[in-house]
């Protein structure tokens, strides 16, 4: 594949088309970690016992990678030994969860860790590690500063984002600075060695990129919303998903009440589960992209879908002195930016 290629599907991916009338105005973003709150919601219940230590940290101005590398060298154990369910930014203050496999041995002082940049917060075992995704969401506070706007429109924008959610977008940061992420998953594809991390990072880049161009292909064409014939429906707060042959008044009020949301391809093996008009769609916003989807079929991944449509849970909001104070969930997987991204440039 040619770089030309390459950068028009970036600029698909790091740009994809805005559903709301783009940004209201320029804003500034994390002009300190404090201005980027974000809290995970776990999933687990952690029993109080087992092989494996659960510590809730606070952490700012460090990644997710970070922290696990401190915590097995102050237990005495190998990387792999420590599990999370998610990873959180660098610049920012979040609070996560770690988990660190410890089979017949006391604990460490995890206080040690305690520094301006990490807070042990608590400690609790539990009979097994933390998976990947195994959390329920994330709840954040972003503090835009320097953002000059009309109260009245930014009100208008916040009100319809509350009530008919964001393009469901993968943020920038899943493809690398600048894409770099794509360029490396095209010389893996051609052939190139890469560690598993770093073979899991660019096969992600690259299903989300596809992912993107599907959902801005039906923002720009004003059914990213919608449910069209052939439709495959995603449930709420759930992995499932089902394919339809028509759009009934049924299925319409369900999408109404929020409780479905329409859907796209997680590409890997097997045939897309789509019908007729969505079926068209998905085959026309990826028409030329046929290596990359034969590149994540080689690499053995299934197809999957996604939801198109992401409603931020309890969404509120504060402006004053040029400063807009946001507060919000979103379930697991999604991201922060996909809201942003309707109401300031950055």
């Amino acid at each position: 594949m040619s770089m030309p290629d390459l950068s028009a599907i970036l600029q698909v991916a790091l740009q994809p088309a805005c559903a709301h009338g783009g940004p209201l105005g320029k804003g500034s973003i994390r002009q300190q970690p404090e201005d980027f709150i974000v809290d995970e919601l776990a999933s687990v219940e952690f029993t109080g016992e087992g092989e494996h230590a659960c510590l809730h940290i606070r952490k700012r101005g460090l990644n997710t990678e970070d922290i696990a590398r401190q915590l097995a060298t102050l237990a005495g154990v190998t990387r792999r030994d420590v599990s999370y369910a998610g990873m959180k930014d660098r610049y920012a203050l979040t609070t996560q969860w770690f988990s660190v496999y410890l089979p017949g041995v006391a604990d460490p002082d995890w206080q040690q860790l305690n520094s301006d940049a990490v807070q042990v917060l608590e400690v609790v075992r539990n009979g097994r590690k933390l998976r990947r995704g195994t959390l329920a969401g994330n709840r954040f506070q972003i503090s835009v500063r320097e953002f000059e706007v009309d109260a009245g429109p930014l009100e208008a924008r916040l009100q319809q984002i509350a009530g008919q959610g964001v393009p469901n977008y993968f943020g920038s940061q899943r493809f690398g600075r600048g894409g770099s992420n794509l360029e490396r998953a095209l010389e893996m594809f051609a052939g190139r060695r890469v560690k598993r991390e770093q073979r899991s990072l660019y096969l992600s880049a690259v299903r989300s990129m596809l992912f993107n161009k599907v959902l801005s292909q039906r923002v720009g064409e004003g059914n990213w919303d919608q449910l069209l014939d052939g439709e495959v429906c995603m449930r709420t707060g759930s992995r499932g998903f089902f394919a339809t042959d028509s759009v009934d008044d049924e299925l319409r009020q369900r999408l109404q009440a929020q409780a479905i949301h329409p859907s796209g391809p997680l590409w890997g093996k097997g045939e897309l589960p789509s019908q007729g008009q969505a079926l068209e769609l998905e085959k026309a916003a990826l028409a030329g992209l046929a290596d990359w989807c034969v590149g994540l079929e080689k690499a053995g991944l299934k197809m999957e879908r996604r939801s198109l449509r992401l409603i931020p849970e309890d969404l509120q909001w504060e402006y004053a002195d040029k400063t807009l104070v946001l507060r919000f969930s979103l379930p697991a997987g999604c991201f922060a930016t996909a809201v942003l991204r309707e109401i300031v440039e950055s």
